[in-house]
C-alpha cells in the first residue's frame, strides 16, 4: 500500500505529461515566477493561520480551550504531516490526540472534524457561486449542482438542529451556534486557497479569470481527497489537466500550475517541519511519537 501511494501519483503525473505537452510543462516550470510562487505560499500560510483560529474557536465552543500559539503550531505541524505522509489526515489525527487533555479524545476529535467540515462547506459555497457565474457551464447543470450542494448543507443544518446524539450537539454548539464567525472564516479560507492556486497559475505564465477560478479550483482541490496518494499529488494534477480546458487553457497549463501549487503548499507548511523536528515533539526516526497520548500532569 505504501508503494502504491508513491507509485500511483507518479504514474498519474507521467500519464498527464505523456498525453499533454511535456516540453511545454517543463518550460513553464523552468520559467516559474518566484514572486507569484512566493505570493501563493504566503496566501496558503495565511490559510493555515486562519484555520488555526477556526479550530480554536470550534474547540472553545465544545469546552476545549487552547492557547493561540498552540493552535497555530499544531495546525502548521498537521499541515506539514498531511502533505508529506500518506493518508492526508494523519496530521489531523495527531492534533486531536495532542489536544485531548482535560476533555477526552471524543471531544477533541469532534473539534477537528467539525473544523475541517466547516472548511469543506465554505469551499462548496464558493463552488456554487462559480457555477452560477461561469458562462462555461450549462445553466441547468449549474443550478442542479448548486441545488445539490444546498440540499447537503440544509441536511447538515436540520440534523444539527434536531439530532440528539453527541455529534449533533457538537454541531449545534460549535457550528450552528457560531454560524456567522464560522461562515466568515470558512469563506475567507476558501477564498485565500483559490487565490493561492490562481497565483500558482500566474507563476507558470497563465491567467485564470475569477469566475473560472471559482468553478475549477474547488473541483481540482476536491480531487486531493481521493485515497492512495501523498498530499493529493497525482489526483490534483490529473484534475487540473482535465479541467483547465473548460477555462480555455491548455491541459499542460493546468498540470504546470498544479505542480507549482503543490510546491507552494510545501513551502507554506515548512514552519510545521520545524515543530515536527523539535526534540520531544516528533523525531523523524519515530513518527509514531506524533500520536502518543500526552502525559498527564503529576
Amino acid at each position: 500500500m505504501r508503494l502504491l501511494r508513491i507509485a500511483l501519483p507518479l504514474a498519474l503525473i507521467a500519464l498527464c505529461l505523456w498525453l499533454g505537452d511535456a516540453r511545454g510543462v517543463a518550460a513553464r516550470l523552468a520559467g516559474v515566477s518566484l514572486a507569484w510562487l512566493g505570493l501563493a505560499a504566503a496566501l496558503l500560510a495565511g490559510v493555515t493561520a486562519l484555520s488555526a483560529l477556526r479550530w480554536r474557536m470550534t474547540a472553545a465552543a465544545l469546552g476545549l480551550n487552547m492557547p493561540a500559539g498552540s493552535a497555530l503550531r499544531d495546525c502548521f505541524m498537521a499541515q506539514f504531516v498531511n502533505l508529506t505522509l500518506p493518508g492526508g489526515v494523519l496530521g489531523d489525527v495527531a492534533r486531536a490526540q495532542r489536544s485531548r487533555r482535560g476533555v477526552g479524545l471524543k471531544i477533541a476529535a469532534q473539534a477537528v472534524v467539525i473544523e475541517r467540515a466547516s472548511g469543506q462547506v465554505g469551499m462548496g459555497a464558493l463552488l456554487a457561486l462559480g457555477l452560477a457565474l461561469s458562462p462555461r457551464v450549462l445553466p441547468g447543470l449549474a443550478w442542479g449542482l448548486a441545488a445539490a450542494l444546498g440540499a447537503l448543507a440544509a441536511g447538515l443544518v436540520i440534523w444539527g438542529l434536531r439530532g440528539r446524539g453527541s455529534w449533533a450537539r457538537a454541531i449545534r454548539a460549535a457550528l450552528l451556534g457560531r454560524l456567522a464567525a464560522q461562515a466568515a472564516l470558512s469563506l475567507s479560507i476558501a477564498a485565500l486557497t483559490i487565490l493561492g492556486f490562481a497565483s500558482a497559475v500566474r507563476a507558470t505564465g497563465s491567467a485564470l479569470p475569477a469566475a473560472d477560478a471559482l468553478l475549477i479550483v474547488p473541483l481540482i482541490l476536491t480531487a486531493m481527497l481521493l485515497p492512495a496518494s501523498i498530499g493529493g499529488w497525482g489526483w490534483r494534477e490529473g484534475a487540473a489537466s482535465a479541467l483547465f480546458p473548460l477555462a480555455g487553457l491548455a491541459s499542460g497549463a493546468g498540470l504546470a500550475a498544479s505542480i507549482a501549487f503543490g510546491l507552494a503548499a510545501l513551502i507554506a507548511a515548512l514552519p510545521g517541519a520545524f515543530f515536527v523536528l523539535r526534540p520531544g515533539v516528533a523525531a523523524p526516526e519515530n513518527r509514531l511519537r506524533l500520536f502518543h497520548k500526552p502525559k498527564e500532569p503529576t
